[in-house]
Order: structure tokens, then sequence, then C-alpha cells
């Protein structure tokens, strides 16, 4: 009995393993669970625009002056020595009603170059001295021309300009005054005419000046990602931002090309200017007075604006509680007097933080193409009974009426220092106003 029940253990056990083995798999057909594949985290897809920088572009004139039509009858073209000066002109001694006295030691003639010199040194109880010439001659109606480099620094006032010198702007007759320049460095040409009497004149002064725009625009090739942006300018004197577009990147890669819309911002379809952004803080560097606020750059009105301090850099910085992407940053600047632009900035840095680094994105710099201390111009003016025309290059740049000008007058060349010219600063010790020749014709 013992017998019989191990051999059914036994004969259980065998079958059971037997079944076991039979019912399983072998190795070769045992499959691995399938793995799942990681799922790949969506990219961020990079947009590429196009580099480009734009700007508003101001009219160039275009009238030529015919010199052809016209005869040389007195030139000064100052091929001498200095001490013969005297021959053709005089010389202002003493002081004046500008930042400088005038002496004719700041009137220097050399290498067939007239200079009038600005010199830092007190005399007649002014601070700096200039220089300042006038004909012994007087002359009428005619063209008058001079070719002249200004002295290189801001606070300069380069002029070529038309005075009865026996008499003063406090007489009670009537006295004319023509400026064919008043120019301020780098490149602004002024031209003006008074009629004084008893002290007091009106004032038809224009300024033109190349290489200037009231708009600029940068679309950037790929977005720059940072929380502050700083826009900052050494421009000689004050002056208006009206308004300052920071866009964010669009995939469109469009932005307004149209700098003085009033509504830019929704010019383009998908826009984001984040110059509006709610959490935004704009800062400066000062405003002229308390009339002007730093926020009126982004009220979406190019009639509003921030006006900066005077001397110093000026400058505006835009910070956002966290990074942006700007693809395009746009701006308008000056004041706008009928269809004139006036007070436009000669130079400008934009500037984005990065990793703890400034790093400059746009830049311009009028001083690089248009340095009129660095290049010779022609400054002219064509005076008849009917009108008075004015001419850059011998191109008119402006004309006015004449009804009460046609008396003889003398001829100056001056170097003053004024405040209005830009900031006054040792940079002007030693510049000079270059005169290479003054001519006047008469028409044949």
């Amino acid at each position: 009995m013992k017998k019989l029940n191990l051999i059914t253990v036994i004969i259980t056990m065998i079958t059971f393993g037997f079944s076991l083995e039979s019912c399983g798999s072998s190795s070769e057909d045992i499959q691995e669970p399938k793995k799942e594949e990681p799922k790949e985290e969506p990219k961020e897809e990079l947009i590429t625009c196009t580099e480009e920088t734009y700007n508003t572009v101001l009219p160039s004139p275009t009238e030529q002056f015919d010199i052809t039509k016209w005869e040389l009858t007195w030139k000064d073209e100052f091929d001498y020595d200095d001490s013969e000066l005297e021959t053709n002109w005089t010389s202002q001694n003493g002081a004046s009603g500008t930042l400088c006295s005038r002496w004719r030691e700041n009137a220097v003639v050399k290498d067939g170059v007239l200079e009038l010199q600005a010199r830092k040194e007190t005399r007649a109880g002014q601070d700096w001295t200039c220089g300042n010439i006038w004909t012994k001659e007087t002359f009428g109606f005619g063209y008058y021309e001079a070719k002249y480099k200004y002295a290189g620094a801001s606070g300069t006032n380069n002029s070529f300009w038309l005075f009865p010198r026996d008499k003063s702007i406090n007489d009670s007759e009537l006295i004319c005054e023509l400026d064919i320049n008043e120019g301020h460095f780098p490149n602004e040409v002024n031209t003006n005419r008074h009629h004084w009497q008893n002290g007091s004149s009106e004032n038809s002064q224009q300024p033109y000046t190349e290489g200037l725009s009231p708009g600029y625009a940068h679309s950037f090739e790929n977005a720059i990602t940072t929380k502050r942006i700083r826009f900052s300018s050494n421009n000689a004197n004050h002056f208006h931002i009206r308004e300052f577009r920071i866009f964010e990147e669009n995939s469109s890669c469009k932005f307004p090309s149209d700098i003085q819309d009033n509504n830019a911002d929704i010019s383009v379809d998908g826009l984001n200017n984040l110059s509006k952004n709610s959490g935004i803080t704009i800062t400066s560097s000062g405003t002229l007075n308390d009339t002007y606020d730093v926020y009126d750059i982004a009220d979406g009105s190019i009639t509003t604006s921030w006006v900066s301090q005077k001397t110093g850099e000026k400058w505006l910085e835009f910070e956002w509680p966290s990074e942006k992407d700007i693809g395009h940053i746009q701006f308008i600047n000056g004041w706008k007097s009928g269809n004139n632009w006036n007070a436009l900035i000669s130079d400008y840095k934009i500037e984005a933080r990065v990793n703890g680094e400034w790093i400059e994105i746009a830049s311009y710099d009028a001083k690089v193409d248009y340095n009129y201390a660095e290049q010779y111009h022609l400054y002219g003016m064509n005076w008849n009974a009917d009108s008075i025309k004015f001419y850059f290059d011998n191109k008119l740049i402006k004309t006015i009426p004449n009804t009460l000008c046609d008396k003889e007058l003398n001829i100056f060349l001056s170097l003053a220092i004024l405040e209005h010219a830009g900031e006054v600063t040792d940079a002007i010790n030693g510049t000079s106003m270059k005169i290479d020749y003054v001519k006047y014709y008469e028409h044949k």
C-alpha cells in the first residue's frame, strides 16, 4: 500500500511536470513587452525675419543754381599773408551779445584759408573769445556765396550774413539782416531774414539738415529676448521723442511702414506694442520741464512727446517684469511746423540688456556721413527786388518774398558761441570756422 502511494505520487509529479512544459512556450517564442517610445517635447519654432532698417524720407531740394547767368564782380580767396586781412575786412574787438568776446587775433589767415578761432580765455568779461569780420565795402542785389567748414563742436554758430555795419537794430528806421547761414555743428543749416526796428524783429528762420529723419525703424532677424531696452543720444541740444514703439516678435515679420501713423499699432494684424504693456516701467535722464511726461512716448499720439533735458547724455529705459521677445523698434523725433520738421536728433543708440550686459542692437550717427566740420560746403543767396532765395551746395532750399530789403549791406563772417546752438563744453576750445572763399556775383 505504501509502495502504491509512492508510485502514484511519482507518476502524478511526472505527469504534472510534463504538462507544465507542454503548456509553456520555448525561449525562442517568448516576446518582451513593447516599450512605448518617449514622446518628443514640442520644439519652439524659430522665427527668422529680414534684418531691416528704414526711416521717414524728407523731401530733397532739386532746383539747381545756374552760375552761368552771373558775373563775378568781387571775391576774397584769402590767398595772402595774415597781415593783409585788413585790406578788405574790419574785425570786431570787444565784448559781444553772445557767450564770447571777439578779437582780430582770433581771425587768422593761413594757407589760403581764413580761420575764425574759438578759445577758452577770459577777455572783456566773457569766458570765451572768437573771430568776427565784415567787409569795408557794401553790396546790393546779387548772388552771394561762401565756401566753409563749421567749427567742430556743439554750441558754435558759424555764420555768413549781411547787415549794415553803420546801423543798429535799435534804430527807428527799418534795418534788414539777411542770414545766408547760421550753421550749427554737425550739419544744421539755418537761413533767416530780419526786419529790425526799435530793437525787435520778426523771425523767419527755417532749418535744413541733411541725413536726419523724423522717424527711424529697425527690424531684427531673430527676436531679442530681454527685460530691458535702452535708447540714448548725445544730441547737442534737447529734443522731442513723440512715440517710441517696441513691437513683440510677429510670425508674419510685418511691422508698420508708416512710422508717423497714429494708428501704427493696428496697421498690421497681430501687433503687440510692448511700450504700452501694463507692467512696463519707463524712466529717463530728465525732462526739459515739468510739463512733459515720459509716458507720453507710449500714449499712441504723435502730438504729445517727452522732451529731454538740454545737456548731458539723454536716455530712455523700458523695463518689463518678465522677458519679452522683441522683433521691431521704431520711434518718432522732432517737432513739425507746417511741412517742416525741426530739432531732429543727430545720433542715437538702442541697446538690450542680455545676460547682464548692454548689447547694442541699432544705432545712427549723422556725423559719420554729414559732418560739416570735416567737409567744405557752399552756402549761397540770390537777393533781388522780388525775392530772397537761399542755396546749399547750389541747390535751392528756401524762397521768401522780398518787400523791404533794398539798401546795400556789409558782408559778415562770424563765429559765435550760443546756448541754443547746442551744449557748450570745453570741446569748443581750439576749434575754428574755416572759410576758403567769399564771392559776390551780379546778374549778367
